[in-house]
């Protein structure tokens, strides 16, 4: 994926190298490149979301070995998240800064260093203080994957191969799972503790896609809006020859609406004009998802031992019910660039607050794996068209910066949640606390009916 394209002038015909960057790679035709950038990229999701919801199998294998009370069990799963927390709003503001390459580069590295070490915590005091650390280091993946792929996709199939690397992604939370399930019976693997070596897997894993991400290029939106235009052209150009030759013949020409200039965009730009509407509505949305979204993933194991199941029976029904991330991933991948992102993400918002709701009252086995199954496939339908949506209401100067503080309020949320949710757990039940994440959901169909733009098969420069 590197580039090898010879330098080209600083301006073509009078009009700066860089400049129609992005109509250029928006014309170009899907190829086996692109597939191979969204599988790389894809692949750093899996340890992302890994992480996330390794959270909640922590918690609830632990509460047993090291006997921890609600407190403790909810710092085990706050501490990753109050790091990605951190995270998120400085790494993003950085990748804005200093660019998307690097800093794909620098998270990977200190989210696999420190959840190994991690691994060799000795007591409860470490483990926060080192899932912290790994979760700075992680802070913003999901920013970079979102940013990154936005701007160098197809506009015509910038949704859907997005929710493929998505797809590609969301294979990590059963896999957190059935990994949790298997490691908990086993006990011990070579001596080992089985909690220890998921923390071993993530880290190992994630240094293995440091060293394949090592070949990507940078940005070339990016590199346009910092003035390096002739860096910009290298790549595209490198780019057009590759796909031209996969594809067998000549490329699309670039149509002259496309080149709107790109430019530095400082980050107060985030509250005047259309973009005040947009960061309120993105504000409010991260905060109000968290609870629906992340909420299940990160508190099933946990909300299942509560309804009676032991550790081992909780982490397989949760490894099932976690099948529908994947599998909803999935599904979305024909319907994300067929139907508006916003009426996508409302539809899909209110089938998470029904089956969420249906799962908090179920008591039959049948039923809680059933129905935490279907709130999954809904949960990554929102998933992927909200990922796709972050991208596209922020100006490419700004994108990173933009999103990266908004997402890091969900994190924020995440952090607050399990202290909340499983006070709630323990003195009202399921129910009570899937009924609280319905209406939430609902406030937030609310907020992107009213406040969100119209995005869909739009370049992101016209957006």
């Amino acid at each position: 994926m590197t580039d090898t394209a010879s330098p080209t002038p600083e301006r073509r015909g009078g009009t700066p190298i860089g400049h129609r960057a992005a109509a250029r790679l928006d014309r170009l035709p899907p190829s086996r490149w692109h597939r191979r950038l969204t599988l790389v990229v894809g692949i750093g999701a899996f340890f992302d979301l890994y992480e996330i919801f390794l959270g909640g199998v922590l918690a609830a294998v632990l509460a047993g070995q090291w006997h921890l009370g609600h407190t403790a069990k909810s710092w085990v799963i706050a501490a990753g998240f109050l790091g990605m927390f951190v995270g998120a709003n400085v790494l993003s503001v950085l990748a804005d800064r200093v660019g998307r390459r690097r800093m794909f580069l620098v998270n990977l590295a200190g989210y696999s260093l420190f959840s190994l070490l991690s691994a060799c915590a000795p007591d409860l005091s470490w483990l926060l203080a080192l899932r912290f650390l790994a979760g700075l280091g992680l802070g913003a993946e999901l920013v970079l994957v979102d940013t990154y792929l936005a701007e160098f996709l197809p506009r015509a199939v910038r949704g859907r191969y997005i929710a493929w690397a998505y797809t590609v992604g969301f294979v990590g939370v059963p896999v957190a799972a059935l990994l949790g399930a298997h490691l908990v019976a086993a006990h011990r693997l070579l001596g080992i503790e089985g909690w220890r070596w998921l923390l071993v897997a993530g880290a190992l894993g994630a240094g293995f896609l440091q060293l394949m991400r090592r070949q990507l290029p940078e940005s070339p939106r990016w590199l346009a809006v910092q003035g390096r235009g002739a860096e910009a052209e290298r790549i595209v150009a490198g780019l057009e020859e590759q796909v031209a030759r996969e594809s067998g013949g000549s490329l699309p020409s670039v149509p002259e609406t496309e080149t709107v200039p790109e430019r530095k965009v400082p980050l107060g730009e985030m509250f005047r004009g259309c973009y005040r509407r947009r960061t309120v509505m993105w504000w409010l949305f991260q905060v109000l998802q968290t609870v629906g979204y992340y909420g299940f993933g990160s508190l099933a194991p946990v909300v299942l031992t509560a309804k009676g199941h032991t550790v081992t029976e909780s982490l397989l029904y949760a490894a099932l019910s976690f099948c529908g991330y994947p599998a909803g991933s999935a599904l979305s991948i024909p319907l994300i660039d067929r139907i508006e992102r916003r009426t996508l993400i409302i539809a899909s918002a209110l089938g998470i607050a029904g089956c969420g709701l249906a799962f908090g009252f179920a008591a039959a086995t049948w039923a809680v794996v059933t129905f935490g199954f279907l709130l999954t496939v809904c949960s990554n339908v929102f998933s992927n068209a909200f990922h796709v949506y972050q991208t596209e209401i922020f100006p490419t100067g700004l994108r990173s910066s933009a999103i990266g503080i908004a997402y890091s309020l969900s994190r924020l949320t995440s952090v607050v949640l399990p202290f909340v949710a499983l006070s709630v757990l323990s003195d009202l039940g399921a129910a009570a606390v899937f009924t609280g994440s319905a209406g939430l959901m609902l406030l937030l169909c609310l907020d992107v009916a009213l406040l969100g733009p119209r995005t869909t098969g739009l370049s992101l420069e016209r957006i």
